[in-house]
C-alpha cells in the first residue's frame, strides 16, 4: 500500500492555513454533506465499476476485484464550491491510472475527455488529463472507515485539484469520449472545469 500527500503548489515545506486555502473559501473540520438528490443505497455485492471508450469497448470491475487492485491512501485537500475547504482528509482506494492502463493495455484511445457517471444519474465531465498522473482516485475508505452512503460510498471519486463536485458520488462508470459532455451541474451553469485556486464556480468566471 502506497501513501500520497498532494498539496496543488506545495512541495518540500510545511505551509501555513492561507498558503493552502484557495480564494475565497474558509476552513473547517466538519465534512457538510452535499448531495444533488436522494442518497442511493449501492450494496458491494452488486456494485461494479466500468470504463468505457468512444469506440463501445469496455471493461467492469466487480467489488472484490477492485479491492485486489493495487491500493493507495492519499491524504489531500478538498474544497467545495460552496466555500469550504478541509485539510488533510485521508482516503483509501485505487488510483485512476491502475483502471486505465488496464482498459487500455490493449487499444488506445482517441479521447480527451471523460464523464463519470454514478449510480443515481449524476454526472460530471472532466478533461482526461486531470484523472491521470496520480492526480484521481476511487476511493471506498475515508480517516480509516468504509465510506458512508452519505459521503458516495461504497466508492466515490477522489479528485482534490478540483472543486468537490467533480469528485461523483457514488461512482460507477467512466465513459471516455472525443467531445467535452458537460455533466449534471455544468449544465446547470457551474463551471466545466471547476479550478477552485482560480475561483472557477461558475461559467462566467
Amino acid at each position: 500500500m502506497r501513501g500520497v500527500t498532494f498539496s496543488p503548489g506545495f512541495e518540500g515545506r510545511a505551509r501555513g492555513i492561507q498558503d493552502r486555502l484557495p480564494p475565497g473559501q474558509y476552513p473547517t473540520e466538519s465534512f457538510p454533506v452535499l448531495s444533488a438528490g436522494p442518497t442511493p443505497q449501492v450494496a458491494t455485492d452488486t456494485w461494479s465499476f466500468t470504463v468505457s471508450d468512444e469506440t463501445g469497448r469496455s471493461r467492469s470491475w466487480s467489488w472484490d476485484e477492485m479491492r485486489a487492485l493495487p491500493q493507495e491512501e492519499p491524504t489531500v485537500d478538498i474544497h467545495c464550491v460552496t466555500r469550504w475547504s478541509k485539510f488533510d482528509t485521508t482516503w483509501q482506494g485505487v488510483s485512476v491510472d491502475v483502471f486505465l492502463d488496464a482498459f487500455l493495455e490493449d487499444a488506445d484511445t482517441a479521447a480527451e475527455f471523460v464523464v463519470a457517471e454514478s449510480y443515481d444519474g449524476y454526472t460530471t465531465n472532466l478533461p482526461l488529463e486531470d484523472v491521470t498522473g496520480g492526480k484521481a482516485w476511487l476511493a471506498h475508505t475515508f480517516d480509516g472507515f468504509a465510506l458512508s452512503a452519505d459521503h458516495g460510498g461504497p466508492a466515490r471519486l477522489v479528485i482534490p485539484h478540483l472543486y468537490f463536485w467533480k469528485s461523483a458520488k457514488w461512482v460507477k462508470a467512466l465513459r471516455l469520449t472525443l467531445d467535452d459532455e458537460p455533466g449534471f451541474w455544468e449544465t446547470a451553469g457551474y463551471h466545466d472545469y471547476g479550478d477552485p485556486w482560480r475561483e472557477q464556480r461558475y461559467w462566467s468566471d
